[in-house]
């Protein structure tokens, strides 16, 4: 989480652009709350293809996604039901058409395919009542590669495991970073830093850029080093309308017009061409957001404040040397260390 020199600040344009390329594995590193939609309607609206796209807790931008042409193939544990039980959702249809090909996994063996790609492993063992179920029974593009066996060294027993996840790109909001990328997110978490993790290439949007000092200030909500991420973008409202805890709610109002659009695919089309392929950015469509339903709207879904309590990370001083260079035991800077070693030995007695 150190300091770096270069700047890695964008537009959501430059950032898709650049790092999100036809026939790409994409996953959304955030779990169901503050959704990258920014990235997503880009993605959309660059009209990248072939994507195969991971996402742990579906909401309406696997939907998207598939109706924009964009995917072909998912990696899911659960998708949300869109457009009622008698038409159904834009994935099920697809699916049942042909046209969308699907891996079921359950959450806990979907989370085990990112933290082994995290961990740099090839594959997690998981629990074996997953053997009994259809999850580990029905394959789709996966075939013999969605689960395998093992023999356990200290039982002999036989465990099923799960190959690595390393999608070649990850998108994901948050509430803050700096320039180099280092990324803050409280609230729900779910999967989100493995998939980060896991990934090869990082995109993040922010509610706001900070300084490198404010990031420094509270570690533990960094959730992603600034070296992992390639892109940075600063995009208030990026995750509009899924809730962002600090900044604001879960937009109803949104939610109901987008609901309305999954009646038929005349519906979800104008709603595309009006939201995502109309609005060239995020700014221009939280402009539009105003006209449609009015600022007074927008405004009643502002968190209200809810701090928490200040935590001290003060220590006697940042490293074993001060800001001379001088070795806070030994009183010597780094060519009086290497005359001391020289002299004494490797172990030099600091009393």
């Amino acid at each position: 989480m150190g300091a770096q020199s270069g700047s890695k600040v964008m537009t959501t344009r430059e950032a898709v652009s650049r790092f999100v390329k036809d026939g790409d594995s994409l996953i959304t590193g955030n779990y169901n709350e503050s959704m990258p939609t920014s990235l997503i309607y880009e993605i959309i609206r660059q009209g990248r293809r072939g994507l195969t796209y991971y996402s742990q807790s579906g909401s309406f931008d696997g939907e998207f996604l598939v109706f924009g042409g964009c995917v072909d193939k998912m990696v899911s544990a659960f998708i949300y039901k869109w457009g009622g039980s008698q038409r159904g959702g834009i994935i099920e249809q697809y699916q049942r058409a042909g046209k969308l090909q699907i891996e079921d996994y359950t959450n806990f063996t979907y989370n085990a395919r990112l933290a082994a790609g995290a961990y740099g492993y090839s594959y997690m063992p998981v629990l074996p009542a997953i053997m009994d179920s259809d999850v580990f029974k029905y394959r789709s593009f996966m075939g013999d590669k969605k689960f395998g066996t093992t023999t356990c060294p200290f039982t002999g027993k036989t465990i099923p495991v799960v190959p690595a996840a390393n999608p070649d790109v990850c998108v994901l909001h948050v509430q803050r970073a700096d320039k180099n990328g280092n990324a803050q997110h409280w609230g729900g978490l779910g999967s989100t830093v493995h998939a980060c993790l896991a990934s090869r290439t990082i995109i993040v949007t922010c509610e706001e850029l900070v300084e490198y000092d404010v990031i420094r200030s509270s570690p533990h909500h960094t959730i992603v080093p600034g070296f992992r991420v390639s892109a940075v973008i600063e995009e208030p409202y990026g995750c509009h309308p899924f809730e962002i805890p600090g900044y604001r709610g879960l937009d109803t109002a949104m939610f109901s017009l987008i609901n309305q659009a999954f009646k038929s695919d005349d519906t979800m089309q104008k709603y595309m061409d009006e939201w995502i392929y109309g609005l060239p950015s995020r700014a221009a469509y939280m402009k539009h957001y105003v006209e449609v339903f009015g600022q007074e709207m927008l405004n009643r879904y502002l968190a209200r404040s809810f701090h928490s309590a200040p935590a001290n990370y003060g220590i006697p001083f940042q490293s074993g040397w001060d800001h001379n260079g001088i070795a806070n035991d030994l009183g010597v800077d780094m060519q009086g260390l290497e005359k001391l070693i020289a002299e004494k030995g490797e172990i030099v007695d600091v009393k």
